[in-house]
């Protein structure tokens, strides 16, 4: 039975990454889930499968070398799918420390303890290990021709420190790659939206907000323009890198979903009025008058588009979700869980893991 190690798969990508493996896989595998359980990471995200057997959480820091060091120890690792990460660039701008420290620092550790597990005395690794970095695409900055994508060739320019954080950890990585011949891959991806989305994110904030019939907040213009790829479809893409991916390479992994922020609520709105029933009192609060523009984010970078280019040809990955679908099946898990979103809105998910874990 393989062994995955899957680091911050309470958070959103992580844990529909680990439902889908789940799924895939079932009984073939075993994950092991590590998160720190910040604000983003929520185990209500994995309740369905915390009871299997060949489930496992630990609550534990990726910056703890000592507790990371002895989950290699105690375990044979296989695989590990890196996503623990500090993601939100709003609270990087205020607060840059905690986004160094867990995405430079916490990646070093990881890499630190895979090394030290998987390296046979001669200096190469055992065969079938492998180490997945998920990355971002906004180490490479701004497209400001509209006609221009991001390659794995594109040279990295980060313009926040999130992204700075991200491209310093991607290069940790490509450096064990290049010294060590460390078995590893590194991925970026653009925008992920659908379940479990912490509400934060234009998504899930759009969509809670014009449910309760409050402001819609809308940076700059709204015509910044990302592509959004559906979540499920990137945990496909993850453990076809994994499965086929060659050694030591980045794979791009984009939505063709090209929308600008604009554009993105009007959607919403549009279908948020679709899905609602008759009757429905919501369906009288859902209104473009709740669009309010704001002041722009410091640093936002005006396009962000990915050609996946490599990953189709060499893994045979596309992304299956057309944005439309994507946005109702995402709106439909929100109708689904509402109670989920009230816990994370109010907090009320953490104070749980206070008590559950004595903090």
């Amino acid at each position: 039975m393989r062994t995955y190690l899957v680091t911050g798969g309470a958070g959103f990508i992580g844990s529909n990454y680990i439902h889908y493996m789940f799924r895939k896989y079932g009984d073939e595998i075993r994950i092991i889930n590590v998160d720190k359980l910040t604000y983003a990471g929520n185990l209500e995200n994995l309740k369905s499968i915390e009871s299997r057997g060949n489930y496992t959480f630990i609550k534990a820091d990726i910056c703890d070398s000592a507790a990371i060091r002895r989950i290699f120890q105690e375990n044979d690792i296989d695989r590990v799918v890196h996503f623990a990460a500090e993601s939100h660039v709003d609270r990087s701008i205020k607060d840059p420390e905690v986004f160094v420290r867990t995405n430079v620092l916490g990646t070093l550790v990881m890499l630190n303890a895979a090394k030290e597990a998987w390296e046979l005395p001669d200096g190469t690794f055992q065969e079938g290990k492998k180490f997945l970095h998920v990355s971002t695409d906004e180490v490479y900055g701004s497209l400001e021709d509209e006609n221009a994508y991001f390659y794995e060739t594109t040279p990295y320019d980060p313009h926040s420190p999130y992204s700075a954080s991200k491209a310093s950890s991607d290069m940790l990585v490509k450096s064990y790659m290049d010294t060590y011949r460390f078995p590893a891959n590194i991925t970026n991806c653009s925008n992920n939206y659908g379940p479990y989305q912490f509400p934060e994110k234009l998504i899930p904030l759009i969509i809670n907000n014009a449910l309760q019939g409050k402001k819609l907040p809308v940076y700059g213009d709204g015509k910044n323009v990302r592509d959004w790829l559906y979540v499920e479809d990137h945990a496909k893409g993850i453990d076809m890198v994994q499965e086929k991916g060659r050694l030591f390479e980045t794979y791009n992994i984009g939505g063709h979903n090209e929308k600008q922020n604009i554009q993105i609520i009007h959607i919403i709105l549009d279908t948020l009025q679709e899905m609602l029933p008759e009757g429905d009192p919501r369906r009288e609060l859902v209104s473009e008058n709740l669009i309010t523009y704001v002041e722009d984010r410091k640093g936002h970078d005006r396009r962000y588009a990915i050609a996946p280019d490599k990953i189709k040809k060499e893994i045979g990955w596309y992304p299956e979700t057309r944005f439309e679908e994507g946005i109702r099946l995402t709106i439909k898990w929100f109708f689904e869980h509402e109670e989920w979103m009230k816990n994370v809105t109010s907090g009320d998910y953490q104070k749980y893991y206070e008590e559950m874990y004595h903090e």
